[in-house]
C-alpha cells in the first residue's frame, strides 16, 4: 500500500479529477488523503464522498490587483507551513497535484523535503502554477498535443481528463425520469461551471418563455452565488414545457445525458465531462479566464468536431445558435460521433497505472540501497 498526498482544491475543474484519481486509487488500495480550498463549491463536491479523507488549506488564488498582492502574499506563507506540516504528518510516498493556488505550495513544500511530486494539467494553456513546478515533478500529465518547453519528453504523458466513476451514462428517458424533466420536446442544459456565470443564468431569464414557446425546455445550473431557483411551466405550441433553476448538480451524469444540447463556459472539466456523455455543447468561454486558456480550450473541441463556439461579445446572437443546432438531427449526431471518437481511452486507469508503476520503481530503489 502507498499513500497519497492529491493537492486539487479551489475549482470543480481542478477538485473533480482529484476525486476520479483518488477513487480509484483507494479501490486498489492505497491510502489518499485529499488537500482541498475553503471554498463553499469545495465543501459541497467534497460531501458526496464520504470515504475520501481530505484536509482544508489556507491560501487564496493570485489577483492582478497590486492591492491584493500583500494578502496573496501572506496565504501563501501560511499555506507553506501548512503543507509543511501536513507532509510531516502524512509522510506521502508522492504527492499529486492538479493545479491551482493550494498545489503551489504543496509541490513546492514537497520538493524542498524530498517528496517527490506528479502534476496534471488539464487546460490547453498550461496554468501558473504548473508551468513554475513543471522542472520539479517526476511525472507531469498533460492534455494530448500540449508540451511544455525545457521538460524531457519521459517525464510527460498526455492521458487525457480522469472522469469520476459516478458519471455514468445513461439513456435520456431514464435520466429525465430522474430529474422529473419532460420526456417529449427538447432539453437545453445551461451551466456556468462550478463557480456559475451570471451573464449565462440572465440569459435564460430574459430566453425561456421563447424558447418554451417552441418546445424547448431548460435546465439552468446557476452556480451557489446566485439567486435564481425554482421550476415553472409553460404551454406553447409544442406542449408543456418546463425551466428549472438550481444551484448546484450532485447527478452530473443524469443532468447530461438527459439533455439534448448544453450551453456552457470552456472548463476542461467540463468540456472532458460533455466528451464522455457524448453530448453537443455551445461553448461560451470566460473572457476573463488567465491567459485565455477557455478559448483554448473550445477552439481544440471546436477543431475536432465536437461544439460550437461562441464568443461573449456575441451572446446577442446565442438564440438563434441554440434553434438552429438543436433542432438539426443531423448535425447533432455528426458531433456526438466526434466526441465518441475523442473519448478514445479510459484516463483515470492510465493514470492510476502510471502511478503505480513509480511507485514500484521507487520501491526497487530503495530496496537496492
Amino acid at each position: 500500500m502507498s499513500v497519497f498526498l492529491i493537492s486539487c482544491g479551489g475549482t470543480g475543474g481542478h477538485l473533480a479529477p482529484g476525486i476520479s484519481i483518488a477513487q480509484e486509487l483507494m479501490q486498489r488500495g492505497h491510502q489518499c488523503h485529499l488537500v482541498i480550498s475553503t471554498k463553499q463549491v469545495d465543501a459541497r463536491l467534497i460531501a458526496k464522498y464520504p470515504t475520501i479523507q481530505f484536509i482544508k488549506a489556507p491560501g487564496i488564488a493570485f489577483s492582478k490587483k497590486p492591492w491584493k498582492w500583500p494578502l496573496f502574499m501572506y496565504q501563501q506563507f501560511r499555506g507553506m507551513l501548512f503543507a509543511i506540516r501536513i507532509l510531516r504528518r502524512i509522510k506521502p510516498d508522492f504527492v499529486i497535484g492538479f493545479g491551482g493556488f493550494i498545489t503551489l505550495e504543496i509541490v513546492l513544500a514537497a520538493w524542498l523535503h524530498g517528496y517527490p511530486s506528479l502534476l496534471h494539467e488539464a487546460n490547453q494553456i498550461p496554468g501558473k502554477s504548473t508551468r513554475f513546478l513543471s522542472g520539479v515533478c517526476k511525472r507531469l500529465y498533460l492534455p494530448e498535443g500540449v508540451q511544455l518547453r525545457g521538460i524531457p519528453p519521459k517525464t510527460v504523458r498526455h492521458y487525457g481528463f480522469p472522469i469520476r466513476k459516478d458519471i455514468l451514462r445513461l439513456s435520456k428517458d431514464e435520466s429525465r425520469r430522474r430529474m422529473s424533466m419532460p420526456l417529449n420536446g427538447k432539453l437545453l442544459l445551461v451551466m456556468g461551471g462550478s463557480q456559475g456565470a451570471k451573464v449565462l443564468n440572465d440569459w435564460v431569464v430574459s430566453h425561456f418563455e421563447k424558447l418554451a414557446d417552441i418546445g424547448i425546455s431548460i435546465y439552468c445550473v446557476t452556480g451557489l452565488k446566485h439567486s435564481h431557483h425554482g421550476s415553472f411551466e409553460r404551454n406553447g405550441s409544442a406542449g408543456v414545457s418546463k425551466v428549472t433553476f438550481v444551484p448546484f448538480i450532485d447527478n452530473v451524469g443524469e443532468v447530461l445525458c438527459a439533455a439534448d444540447l448544453v450551453i456552457a463556459r470552456a472548463g476542461a472539466g467540463s468540456i472532458a465531462e460533455f466528451i464522455h456523455c457524448r453530448l453537443p455543447s455551445i461553448l461560451i468561454p470566460y473572457p476573463h479566464a488567465t491567459d485565455n486558456h477557455q478559448a483554448a480550450n473550445a477552439a481544440f473541441l471546436e477543431k475536432q468536431g465536437g461544439c460550437v463556439v461562441l464568443p461573449q461579445a456575441k451572446l446577442e446572437s446565442l438564440d438563434k445558435e441554440v434553434m438552429d443546432l438543436i433542432f438539426n438531427e443531423d448535425l447533432l449526431k455528426k458531433i456526438q460521433g466526434n466526441l465518441e471518437c475523442l473519448n478514445r481511452f479510459n484516463s483515470v486507469d492510465l493514470i492510476a497505472n502510471d502511478v503505480e508503476t513509480l511507485c514500484s520503481e521507487m520501491n526497487a530503489k530503495r530496496a537496492r540501497r
